[in-house]
């Protein structure tokens, strides 16, 4: 007697192989998502732990060294609350591509279950007109649950590429919210100064006069070179006007079925020969510049804001803060004008009038 199951299964193992992977993936994928929570769930007590014990200290203790003091403990506890803010993101990022690879590795075990009974029956009708004295059919039959295999294959195959660029989606995602990682002071305390009170005002100090004299650099010896620079960003912005994205925010930016705002942004400053990365994330934008000396805050906004700089939307430049990202084409009195894209699915201009829009803004980037 034929085992004609046996048969039907062999034709399957390589969509094996597949299940095997997306179950693989799905699994440790889940693992991650556990880590970022318990992680999110720690640096949260911790940041509360610290809050507290500040508070008591501040409380106990009387001395010159106080507002420094507190400064610096406040900036650990933002750096922390950030931390732990990155790692919930990174939680529910990681969550959303677990549910996809769960649901493609169920869906691709139903693809096996349903290709060894359709293959089986093909066998199993084969099988008993060569009984009856037509040997050829059951290699026809063979040949007929081979094709079948083809469409099956195919089909689960699909499946893997989709979860590869699903993981690869979420992959990129994390790698942003590294980055506020990496600028936290926690992730990477190296990156951030800890010395005596009293330094950190030197720093801020010093960083604040390096700035001064980037903006009198900027009107004066060198306001030629940066014309010509802020001449080019708003000639590509101004030629970009009413470009219209494409199906699931397709456009020429960006990749598609993302937010193109900062990659029009970057892009167009780029194009002008701005060294700074072509970002996908708004606030990354303005790190950028916080790095370089070239950013200012809303405070500053009404003051410092020219024609060329970047516009940043929102709160502050952390995830969940910060929201869309402009160029400032013209500044006029109280007025600002702007040349924004993925603003209404395109490239439009808009004016905004301070300080009744004020609250829209974080602060803005000049270009280098």
């Amino acid at each position: 007697m034929l085992d004609t199951a046996g048969v039907a299964t062999l034709f399957a193992d390589e969509m094996k192989t597949h299940h095997g992977k997306l179950q693989g993936k799905a699994a440790e994928s889940q693992a991650a998502q556990h880590a970022l929570q318990q992680a999110a769930h720690e640096i949260t007590e911790q940041y509360e732990a610290q809050r507290k014990a500040a508070h008591a200290l501040l409380n106990t203790w009387h001395s010159k060294a106080n507002p420094a003091f507190e400064h610096d403990t406040d900036k650990f506890g933002r750096d922390l609350k950030v931390t732990a803010q990155a790692s919930t993101h990174g939680a529910k990022v990681v969550g959303e591509v677990t549910d996809a690879l769960a649901g493609r590795h169920q869906a691709t075990g139903k693809l096996i279950d349903e290709f060894v009974a359709k293959a089986r029956k093909i066998i199993d009708a084969g099988y008993v007109l060569a009984r009856n004295g037509s040997p050829a059919a059951l290699l026809m039959a063979i040949g007929d649950v081979a094709d079948l295999a083809g469409k099956y294959l195919k089909e689960s195959g699909g499946h893997l590429k989709n979860a590869r660029a699903e993981m690869e989606e979420a992959a990129r995602k994390l790698r942003a919210l590294q980055k506020d990682l990496n600028h936290d002071g926690v992730a990477d305390p190296g990156g951030t100064h800890r010395g005596k009170p009293g330094e950190h005002r030197e720093h801020e100090q010093h960083k604040k006069h390096e700035a001064h004299q980037k903006h009198q650099q900027h009107h004066g010896s060198t306001h030629a070179s940066h014309s010509r620079k802020v001449d080019e960003i708003l000639d590509h912005a101004q030629h970009n006007l009413g470009y219209h994205e494409g199906p699931n925010n397709r456009n020429k930016w960006g990749p598609t079925g993302q937010p193109w705002c900062a990659y029009f942004a970057t892009s167009m400053w780029r194009s002008a020969g701005v060294d700074i990365p072509k970002y996908g994330f708004t606030g990354d934008v303005y790190k950028w510049g916080q790095r370089h000396h070239l950013a200012y805050d809303r405070a500053a906004l009404a003051h410092n804001a020219r024609p060329g700089d970047t516009i940043l939307f929102g709160d502050g430049p952390s995830w969940g803060e910060s929201h869309h990202i402009g160029i400032i084409e013209k500044v006029e009195g109280n007025k600002i004008t702007t040349i924004e894209g993925n603003a209404n699915d395109q490239v439009e201009r808009l004016t905004y009038t301070l300080p009744r829009d004020l609250h829209k803004f974080y602060g803005g980037v000049h270009p280098q």
